[in-house]
């Protein structure tokens, strides 16, 4: 019997053995891949329908972006209200987001009523319409919503350093403006939808509470669908970054912020280093008690928070540092910044700071695999990114194993801050 009166034992996160529950595969008649893992104490359900029919894919921008939120705005037998109120009907959540490389469609639900909510997302992936009134509004909302965005300081710094990084006409370096929306019509979004979604190459997620006949479920509703029949075009673009290193936008003249957003150019998941960095991007601004975060919002009170990380783009990533800070401190902001890049490059951390950061690491990791929605995410991001669960066990081996000279290593190798670009936003 357990003895109350005796404390359990300490055990350090880094020591926990964490496994990544296995997925089930399956592969529906036209070739369609589906993922699933079936857990849960509750009777709920996701499906999620991944298309690779981001921006990375258009010819004309906002394209993509507009095709997919539209998507549920009309089919050839509902309106946009009848298949909001279907989805309402069945206490059902239908949305939709669009991304770089993917787009895609999110369906969470009661596990009971999947069956008839299976048939409205094929009329939507089958029969969508985007009626011209239903463009209209979303280009109405779209405009004011950017006209709103605009006058935010945080929001015009995301926008330039994307550009300085990889250039205004590379996908992950175009932003919207106000002509853009105007330049949309219904004939683009119609042959965007036939051939990324309706002619598309699809990957299908399922977690939850899954139905015994779900295989089938799905195979009757979409297995017979004309997707993946045909070889996705591979699109390459050139990256290129700005001459210029250094930005300053006076965005509001009357304002008493800055964005501050210090970012430069990083390999994917793929480079070997790439695990590794991670650690260290821990200890320079990862967490809360980064040290960043230590510096600049505990010890100088310039900011309420910063934070460091790396993209998670699937063809390019950056490393990038973001802050909102007072406007007459901004400039102190980035002296720390850089002031904290060259104490990571000339001294190795101590193995204290080391293992609190290695801690920190395991358990939220562990966190990430609480429940079947966080399970099946973490499969997305691996299979999304071409890798398997052999990734997941060598990150975590990189993090318990990492000494303080690979750190150092990699401090002098990629935080140099002659390396990153710098934009203020004021």
């Amino acid at each position: 019997m357990l003895n109350r009166n005796i404390a359990p034992d300490i055990v350090d996160a880094v020591d926990f053995k964490l496994t990544l529950p296995a997925c089930k595969k399956w592969t529906l008649k036209n070739g369609v891949e589906v993922y699933a893992y079936h857990g849960g104490s509750q009777e709920v359900m996701m499906a999620e329908w991944v298309f690779y029919s981001g921006n990375w894919y258009e010819d004309q921008n906002l394209v993509a972006s507009a095709t997919n939120f539209l998507l549920k705005n009309g089919t050839a037998t509902k309106s946009a209200f009848e298949i909001s109120e279907h989805f309402d009907y069945y206490g059902a959540y239908l949305n939709r987001s669009c991304y770089n490389e993917v787009a895609v469609l999110t369906l969470h639900c009661l596990s009971k009523h999947i069956e008839h909510l299976l048939p409205a997302v094929q009329d939507i992936l089958s029969n969508s319409t985007f009626p011209e009134e239903e463009l209209e509004i979303y280009k109405q909302n779209m405009k004011q919503r950017l006209l709103v965005n605009l006058q935010k300081c945080e929001f015009v710094a995301n926008r330039l350093i994307d550009e300085s990084l990889y250039g205004f006409h590379h996908p992950y370096g175009r932003y919207s403006s106000i002509l853009d929306f105007d330049a949309l019509n219904r004939e683009q979004l119609q042959a965007f939808y036939k051939n990324y979604y309706q002619h598309g190459k699809c990957i299908l997620f399922v977690a939850g509470w899954l139905p015994e006949n779900l295989e089938e479920l799905l195979n009757k509703h979409f297995g017979d669908l004309p997707l993946n029949q045909r070889q996705l075009i591979e699109r390459s673009f050139e990256i290129t970054p700005a001459s210029q290193k250094k930005v300053e936008k006076i965005n509001d003249p009357n304002g008493v912020q800055a964005a501050i957003r210090v970012a430069s150019p990083f390999p994917n998941r793929h480079h070997p280093d790439f695990k590794k960095a991670v650690v260290l991007n821990n200890i320079l601004g990862g967490f809360f008690g980064s040290r960043l975060m230590s510096n600049i919002r505990e010890d100088k009170g310039y900011t309420y928070g910063i934070y460091s990380y790396i993209q998670n783009h699937i063809q390019q990533s950056s490393w990038v540092i973001s802050t909102e800070a007072g406007r007459d401190v901004a400039q102190a902001t980035l002296k720390e910044i850089y002031h904290e890049m060259n104490e990571l490059r000339e001294e190795p951390v101590d193995q204290e700071e080391l293992s609190l950061v290695k801690n920190y690491m395991i358990g939220t990791i562990l966190g990430s695999l609480d429940g079947p929605f966080q399970i099946i995410g973490r499969w997305k991001n691996l299979i999304l990114h071409g890798m398997d669960e052999n990734y997941f066990y060598e990150s975590l081996n990189t993090i318990r194993e990492i000494s303080a000279e690979e750190i150092h290593g990699l401090a002098i190798k990629y935080l140099d801050p002659d390396l990153f670009y710098e934009v203020v936003v004021i």
